[in-house]
């Protein structure tokens, strides 16, 4: 257990640290006009290397490893299903970067900069509410609806 919950908090680290990084990478290949896109026949830009390569298989790592933490705990509490639900937030924020990656090489005349501003910000919102639901596990016992 304790091997799944080391994988489940490393995979995290890199997906979040990657799903940060992304958006300002796409922002900053457009903003400085980079031909970061273009490697030749047979390569990927960078952005899209990044997408394919890093951040989704460390996200597929993340839920996998988390998904079996969750089997083996059994554990069914309200800050968890509140968390599993941000982490689904999460995963189309992925969603979003990764049509960023496809507009970045189809369309470059078209502005990226405020939709990558607004990918990082969820981002990085979502990861501090997940964070706060691991770390202080609150108790939902006094809301209206629980009884």
């Amino acid at each position: 257990m304790l091997g799944l919950l080391t994988l489940h908090i490393a995979a995290l680290l890199l997906w979040s640290a990657t799903l940060l990084y992304l958006p300002a990478l796409i922002a900053g290949t457009r903003a400085q006009r980079l031909n970061l896109v273009d490697f030749g026949r047979g390569h990927d830009s960078l952005a899209r290397f990044v997408f394919t390569r890093v951040v989704t298989p460390a996200a597929l790592l993340t839920i996998f490893a988390g998904t079996l933490i969750f089997l083996f705990d059994r554990n069914t509490e309200p800050w968890l299903i509140l968390k599993l639900t941000l982490v689904a937030m999460l995963v189309l924020c992925q969603g979003f970067t990764g049509l960023l990656v496809q507009r970045l090489e189809n369309s470059p005349d078209k502005p990226l900069q405020p939709w990558c501003v607004l990918v990082a910000l969820l981002v990085a919102g979502l990861l501090i509410a997940i964070t706060w639901l691991v770390l202080a596990k609150p108790s939902f016992e006094t809301l209206p609806w629980r009884s």
